[in-house]
């Protein structure tokens, strides 16, 4: 072998070799804090460290860890409380929905100081008398209000395809409010639920397919369709024992080299809620380390 060939050789196995101990970007799994509503905020890094978390996902939201308008005095010791446990927060759950909500200000002023970098927003549901290009419209005037608001304080939104006759919940409605707008600054907090509760057997692939380019993001649970009191009803069950295609979902994510958090919800009635949490957080870790390698 001359001299040149082993050169380009050994920078050829350099190469490859950094590739190999590069880590690949993972996403952080959070909990949503709305299941441990009783665990003052002081508290909840400790319990999430203790539970094999690695990032909160803090309910800032009337009933919430954090009233909105008690913002600056309580967000602040919040996210440091947490924090100080070496849980992150990557990610705040709001409800706002319009830009004259009076907390919207202190409170994304206080997250974006505090380097939280997204932020949840809230609902807008479809009326029956509504007109939907008209609703569309009103919706993307707000939209586009708190996305500026967002973006002034270094936040991005993230838009929830929520079932349940809201704005959003087909996903092609939310593109047509957000796709034109930053996608630095809005982008989906995508939830296969919902999605597979809308999109049937495909519909939830191509949407999120559709939506994985600006997923900020995504919320996990899972359900199953069954008749209650002579109505089909969605029924939330353990991770992994419902309708979501959760390989599939993961590979999706991992297609797109997705590292944003990760919002695991219990939103089914547990006799042991700490027993369940800690195994939809074993289930989604299993889910994340084959996707993910």
């Amino acid at each position: 072998m001359d001299r040149l060939t082993r050169r380009a050789f050994a920078v050829g196995a350099a190469a490859l070799q950094i590739r190999a101990q590069t880590p690949r970007a993972m996403p952080t799994i959070c909990l949503f804090s709305k299941h441990l509503p009783k665990i003052h905020y002081a508290d909840l890094g400790g319990v999430l460290k203790d539970l094999g978390f690695a990032g909160c996902d803090l309910t800032v939201r009337p009933g919430g860890h954090v009233e909105p308008v008690l913002a600056p005095a309580d967000l602040y010791r919040a996210v440091e409380a947490i924090r100080a446990e070496g849980v992150e927060v990557p990610m705040i759950t709001t409800a706002f929905a319009t830009p004259a909500d009076p907390g919207l200000q202190s409170v994304l002023a206080i997250a974006g100081r505090m380097k939280v970098p997204y932020f949840k927003l809230g609902y807008w549901p479809y009326r029956p008398a509504d007109n939907i290009p008209t609703r569309l419209a009103e919706v993307r005037r707000d939209v586009a209000a708190l996305v500026a608001q967002g973006r002034a304080y270094g936040m991005a939104a993230g838009f929830h395809n929520h079932s349940g006759n809201y704005v959003g919940e087909a996903v092609w409605d939310a593109r047509a409010i957000i796709d034109d707008m930053d996608p630095n600054w809005i982008g989906y907090y995508f939830d296969a639920c919902h999605a597979t509760a809308e999109g049937g057997e495909a519909g939830w692939n191509i949407a999120m397919r559709m939506a994985l380019p600006r997923i900020k993001m995504a919320a996990l649970k899972d359900f199953y369709w069954a008749k209650v009191n002579g109505k089909w009803t969605m029924q939330m069950c353990p991770m992994g024992e419902g309708m979501v295609n959760w390989p599939q979902v993961f590979a999706l994510l991992a297609s797109a080299h997705f590292a944003g958090p990760l919002s695991l919800h219990l939103e089914y009635e547990a006799a042991d809620q700490m027993s369940a949490i800690a195994r939809d957080l074993a289930f989604v870790k299993k889910q994340v380390a084959a996707a993910y390698g």
